[in-house]
């Protein structure tokens, strides 16, 4: 039955840290093909992405998350993840507010980077929408100043690792906003 597992697992070693280094995010449409790993199998690591991506990255600091919820339904015979993506970007600029609105229309697919230096693509095949974003000037002097964005995407998978030449390729020529 190709339901069965074929692994187990042992208990893990206590050396990961929770967080988020950057997100990567991807326009839709520019991203054409998709080619797996022939080694970790056919839907679990994407070591390439065809067409003409660009990833704009989003270095993260302090309180992003990205979540993957699994839910399967017996009586309906159906099974999706709900991914979640959300963000805390220090300061209001010009720039980033037209970039909010046009993060807003669109549904771009992230690649999401852990602290551990672990990979992922959120959105793969509906890519993910910007579903609520607040414009903070906080009320004392230590309160954000900034966004918060929360992204959701509905995949019938969860997200894949990336790895190999992807992350040398794509990730290696990012565009980068400006810093002030």
């Amino acid at each position: 039955m190709p339901c069965d597992i074929s692994l187990g697992r042992a208990e893990q070693c206590k050396n990961s840290i929770g967080g988020l280094r950057a997100a990567y995010f991807i326009n839709w449409g520019d991203a054409t093909t998709v080619t797996y790993s022939a080694t970790a199998g056919s839907e679990d690591v994407i070591t390439a992405l065809g067409g003409t991506p660009i990833g704009y990255k989003y270095e993260l600091k302090g309180t992003s998350t990205f979540e993957q919820t699994l839910t399967s339904s017996r009586e309906n015979g159906t099974t999706f993840v709900d991914q979640k993506l959300t963000l805390s970007i220090k300061k209001l600029t010009i720039a980033d507010h037209k970039q909010l609105k046009l993060l807003s229309y669109g549904r771009p697919q992230v690649i999401v980077e852990d602290n551990n230096g672990n990979f992922f693509l959120a959105g793969l095949t509906k890519g993910m929408d910007l579903v609520t974003s607040t414009i903070s000037s906080g009320a004392a002097m230590g309160d954000l100043s900034g966004y918060s964005l929360e992204f959701q995407g509905m995949e019938p998978l969860p997200a894949n690792f990336v790895t190999g030449p992807l992350t040398t390729g794509i990730l290696a020529s990012i565009v980068e906003g400006t810093v002030a």
